[in-house]
């Protein structure tokens, strides 16, 4: 089987997946309308994490029909972007992002998964207005209260967003988390609950609070169960791929 075949056959495997989980909630599979990212609101966008493939790998997913990747190293994915030929993407940090790099990721990146500090978010804003961009961003929040996580304590989220909105260069569409890795995906539900619940306290003074982004290979259906509007998805994409 070529490379292509197999892409394509683990990117419909995991559509028809997405689907599945947005039936079992009763949920649209489309978007209902567009945020600054681009992103269906009411829907689910699949995040293909291509930071483990080359340009030529992710240039293929992309022709197979992938418009979101998700990169986790700036230097390493701008060299990449470089050498793709096919840039009709949108291309998303998920990874923890250092302050000292938010200028090259700025100028790389077109949305932002990981904001997990107001110093972050307020270095983000300075290379925005420096560029003249508006970012779309999530904030990152430690759900599960693991130590070895980064992100907002999720009782910090509303002081935090009444900071940001001096941020004028910063679009705040949502919010993100990781939850533990767990040997049953159903464990995981507790922490996406908690999100979509803290995001819905919110969103009456914070409505452009939209998106949910959380859940990876092992655990995105039941993420979309419980709300998520982005899920990351990487290994499952490139399962049979050749050494």
């Amino acid at each position: 089987m070529s490379l292509e075949s197999i892409l394509s056959k683990n990117l419909e495997n995991i559509h028809e997946r997405i689907r599945q989980a947005c039936d079992r909630s009763g949920r649209s599979v489309e978007g209902m309308g567009n945020t600054a990212s681009g992103i269906g609101v009411d829907g689910v966008t699949l995040v293909a994490v291509t930071k483990t493939v080359s340009a030529k790998e992710t240039d293929m997913l992309i022709e197979l029909g992938v418009t979101d990747i998700g990169e986790n190293r700036v230097l390493e994915a701008a060299s990449k972007f470089e050498q793709m030929e096919q840039m009709n993407c949108r291309k998303h940090f998920i990874g923890h992002l250092q302050r000292n790099k938010a200028r090259d990721a700025a100028a790389a990146f077109d949305v932002f998964h990981s904001v997990d500090s107001l110093r972050l978010a307020q270095e983000l804003q300075k290379e925005a207005a420096r560029s003249g961009k508006q970012l779309p961003i999530l904030l990152q929040v430690n759900v599960s209260g693991e130590e070895q996580k980064h992100g907002f304590e999720p009782d910090a989220i509303a002081a935090a967003l009444e900071v940001l909105r001096e941020c004028e260069n910063l679009l705040i569409e949502g919010l993100m988390t990781m939850a533990p890795f767990v040997m049953r995906a159903e464990e995981a539900r507790p922490v996406f609950a908690g999100l979509r619940k803290l995001r819905d306290g919110l969103t009456g003074t914070y409505p452009n609070l939209r998106h949910l982004s959380m859940g990876m290979t092992q655990d995105f259906e039941v993420a979309i169960e419980e709300g998520a509007t982005m899920v990351r998805v990487g290994s499952a994409l490139f399962e049979g791929m050749p050494e």
